[in-house]
């Protein structure tokens, strides 16, 4: 659901100051040379500056449009591990004979499965293990390059022996294969988000074009005083220098930002869902993402 918390205006200032000081340094630049050299005289017509903010209009919202599914990608993928996840203890608990272990087996998976979660979430943001998935991976002794690829092989392995213990009929093993399979199809699309970079020479083009605009904009504007065009010659580049800043925030969902993707809330619902499932006290709830969803 939407949140009423947002981005901060303060942390956003942040990101584009740099932006807004050297546009406001350059317009300054091309305002003294439009008042006070040889290049007093010259006048280049508003329709130059509107087709060169036309162009750049159509870059951004083509940029913007990417970015955007980029990140809603991401989105559709965690809830669609939400849902994997449910679907892989509610089989195990209707697949299973009931018997003296088949709780444990089903608290082993729902707990296999939590750490999964975190451990994606970790790895997609590059960030230190946390102590819960630290401690399991110790504690179980595993051992992998990909940790959550490594605990999905365990799930396999896991459902191998119990399918040879319950002797398990076909069609139930093809069902909880199916379920694992789309869990590592989930990881692997976020890793291919995550590892594919948007091209920089399209961050260049646009910022060329921005400079551009902001070298001929004053030349187009009537002589009545330097500080309006000045601050004309910097508002209108700023307002597209947001726009593709905004569109730079959406493009990487896993970067640990406040328009990330909200792995770890998601990761706790996951959490506090399976222990119920597995008849296990639930942690306890709690907002730990300062983003705009939560299941």
């Amino acid at each position: 659901m939407l949140l009423a918390k947002q981005i901060s205006i303060t942390y956003f200032l942040k990101l584009i100051k740099w932006d807004v000081i050297a546009v406001f340094l350059y317009a300054c630049l091309v305002g003294m040379l439009d008042y006070f050299t040889f290049f007093k005289d010259l006048t280049i017509p508003l329709g130059v500056s509107a087709m060169v903010g036309t162009l750049l209009s159509l870059l951004l919202a083509f940029r913007t449009a990417q970015s955007y599914e980029r990140w809603w990608e991401a989105r559709i993928i965690w809830g669609a591990i939400v849902n994997d996840s449910r679907t892989l203890i509610r089989q195990l608990i209707h697949f299973l004979p009931n018997d003296a272990k088949k709780n444990d087996y089903i608290e082993d998976f729902a707990n296999r499965q939590v750490i999964w979660c975190y451990a994606l979430s970790e790895g997609l943001r590059k960030c230190t293990g946390s102590d819960k998935v630290n401690n399991y991976i110790a504690k179980f002794d595993i051992s992998s390059e990909n940790l959550p690829n490594g605990l999905l092989s365990r799930h396999t392995e896991e459902l191998a022996a119990l399918s040879e213990h319950y002797n398990l009929n076909a069609n139930k093993q093809v069902q909880l294969d199916n379920t694992i399979q789309r869990l590592t199809d989930s990881m692997g699309r976020c890793e291919r988000i995550k590892n594919t970079v948007f091209p920089r020479a399209y961050s260049v083009l646009i910022h060329f074009l921005i400079y551009v605009l902001t070298t001929i904009f004053p030349f187009g504007l009537d002589d009545h005083h330097w500080a309006i065009e000045i601050c004309l010659a910097t508002l209108v580049p700023i307002l597209f220098i947001t726009i593709e800043r905004t569109a730079i925030l959406m493009q990487d969902p896993f970067e640990n930002k406040p328009t990330d993707t909200p792995m770890t809330a998601l990761s706790i619902t996951i959490e506090r869902n399976l222990m119920e499932m597995a008849g296990k006290p639930m942690p306890e709830k709690r907002n730990t993402e300062s983003s705009f969803f939560i299941m």
